[in-house]
């Protein structure tokens, strides 16, 4: 669990300085909450790069995963990844991610690019 956390740390200490090549290494980590705190990283980088890394968490198996893409992708305001959160938003399972799913698609669709 140490080793996990230590990870998240590191992860998020690379998404405040922007280094995403570093993130993007950890996408298919087998934790999920490593790979929470990818998308969470990936949400302090506002590039279209972030964005379509942010892309595979969207699809990711954990719903929490992907309700955590949804919300960066919102917050760095990723137009490139408007289509995926729009099909969670309307066609999602899972309540909780449809829910923040829409929110986050409401924030992309008002959003001038």
């Amino acid at each position: 669990m140490a080793l996990t956390d230590a990870l998240k740390e590191k992860i998020l200490k690379l998404g405040s300085k922007q280094k995403l090549d570093a993130i993007i290494k950890y996408l298919n980590h087998p934790s999920e909450d490593v790979r929470i705190t990818v998308a969470m990283a990936l949400g302090m980088i506002p590039t279209y790069d972030s964005g379509m890394a942010l892309i595979p968490l969207l699809r990711d198996d954990s719903a929490m995963v992907r309700a955590t893409a949804c919300e960066s992708a919102a917050a760095i305001h990723a137009k490139n990844c408007e289509e995926y959160v729009k099909k969670l938003a309307f066609s999602e399972t899972d309540p909780n991610v449809k829910m923040v799913a829409r929110k986050a698609f409401d924030q992309l669709k008002d959003r001038v690019a």
